[in-house]
């Protein structure tokens, strides 16, 4: 990928005429290629760079789900680049490299390279956010993304360097060994690797929005280009969950007892926020960030488990959040009158009516979303829950299920706009070829995995239990 990101960005330099779109299809067929590889690997694990760096079943699946996410995005991008006007051969580009530092992170086996992948990521996705340079939201946002960024980088170094200055080590294996007693010197934990782990942790919450580390989701979903806030929602997120459930379940393994209450406190606060700050959203990029923030909550959940059945609770519930997002931001992509881009939710009134298909997509999307049984995203949440119950978090789940009721407000006054409301002003048509195979495939999925579960649940549980070898 980093070789055929800087073959693509010296193709976009020498090429004279405007090529965003042969690069894109490029990004796509390098990100296919990528996936082909990764599956190609098996789920032996594997090490690499002196240990740096891990490939298993856990890094196949989490990998799988990012590469799907980022060509799709990338697919969903161009026809708006092309209709903006701001097509250039960069974004592409850019996408590609950010997805590289995604894959980085999830096979980071050291701190160091979990810091490398997670920086590769993040200054591409800067850049992303203020895409639209000439757009003053999109300059704020990328600009306040970049500042809360760096904040949220420097105390996941502080707490990287206390623990290497307590541990003597950045290595994920020996800190496992020297904190469970199977090394020669056993290191006991102490204020100092506590504290430590606390700002590991809240840096990795900033990266997944997560509270008290959410304040810049909104302001940055909200005034980023709209396929930029659709990629931002998937890859990104999953690539930063999937790490931290590595650096939890892998080095932190035997603190599972301190860490637990840090992450069900994170884990109620983003659920309670997501859910009653999206109450009161009249604009549905905004909603959405919102609606992100509440779903890495209950995806908290299942890590604070930290158990086999939590991990393969929080694989199976970002899958089924995968389709459930990039379908729901095609349905908002096509959301154009007259050849402008709408963001309101109330222009979404008498979609059944202009757009049935439309509105029947976004309608099993946002039942899913809510949880309403027996689609894809109740099971999702479902596992999560039934983790949760198993390792005695009884209040977390409690709270979880309240959080979830109020949820549903949000989500099915989307629905009612859409067909009950009196139409304004109908969409504009068509909507195009990608965003409606988008929104069939995302529509598939959800339904599918409601009628077979099995592939999902069967290879989320083996891409759980390489992190709990003890537990077999």
């Amino acid at each position: 990928m980093a070789v055929a990101g800087l073959a693509l960005l010296m193709l976009g330099v020498f090429r004279k005429e405007d090529s965003t779109k042969s690069v894109s299809v490029l990004v796509i067929l390098a990100l296919g290629a990528a996936m082909v590889l990764v599956s190609s690997l098996g789920g032996d694990r594997l090490t690499a760079f002196n240990g740096l760096f891990v490939a298993d079943r856990f890094a196949g699946f989490a990998k799988g789900l990012v590469l799907v996410a980022s060509a799709i995005a990338t697919a969903m991008s161009l026809p708006y680049l092309e209709r903006e006007k701001i097509g250039r051969f960069e974004y592409p580009v850019l996408v590609l490299f950010s997805t590289l530092g995604m894959m980085m992170m999830i096979s980071a086996n050291d701190f160091i390279a979990l810091y490398l992948g997670l920086e590769l990521q993040s200054l591409a996705l800067y850049v992303l956010a203020a895409y639209n340079r000439d757009n003053a939201r999109a300059t704020e946002a990328g600009l306040k993304y970049f500042v809360l960024g760096s904040l949220a980088s420097g105390l996941l170094l502080y707490g990287v360097s206390l623990i290497y200055g307590f541990a003597g080590t950045t290595s994920f294996e020996t800190l496992a060994n020297l904190f469970s007693g199977g090394h020669e010197h056993p290191i006991k934990p102490n204020m100092g690797i506590i504290a430590g782990l606390v700002f590991i942790l809240a840096g990795l919450s900033f990266k997944v929005s997560a509270v008290p580390f959410h304040m810049w989701a909104p302001d940055v979903y909200e005034g980023a280009p709209t396929p930029v806030t659709s990629f931002f929602a998937v890859a990104p997120k999953i690539a930063a969950l999937c790490l931290l459930v590595r650096v939890m379940t892998g080095p932190f393994a035997d603190l599972v007892e301190q860490w637990r209450q840090v992450v069900t406190f994170i884990a109620i606060g983003s659920m309670f926020v997501g859910s009653f700050a999206a109450v009161v959203q009249t604009n549905i990029k905004r909603l959405m960030a919102y609606s992100s923030i509440g779903h890495v909550g209950f995806v908290l959940v299942g890590i604070a488990a930290g158990t086999t059945l939590g991990i393969q609770g929080v694989l199976i519930y970002l899958a089924i959040y995968l389709f459930m997002n990039v379908g729901a931001f095609a349905v908002i992509l096509s959301m154009r009158q007259k050849g402008r881009m709408v963001e309101g939710i109330d222009d979404l009134a008498g979609l059944s009516k202009t757009h049935p298909m439309m509105a029947f997509v976004m309608a099993v999307l946002m039942f899913s979303m809510a949880g309403v049984p027996p689609l894809a995203g109740f099971w999702g949440k479902f596992y999560v829950f039934m983790a949760a119950i198993e390792s005695g978090l009884y209040t977390l789940s409690i709270l979880g299920v309240l959080s979830s009721v109020v949820s549903t407000y949000y989500y099915l006054r989307i629905v009612k706009v859409m067909y009950f409301d009196e139409p304004t002003e109908a969409f504009d048509k068509p909507v195009g070829t990608s965003m409606t195979l988008v929104m069939a495939v995302s529509t598939l999925v959800i339904l599918a995995f409601t009628l077979i579960p099995a592939p999902l649940v069967t290879s989320a549980k083996a891409a759980a239990q390489v992190l709990f070898p003890a537990a077999g």
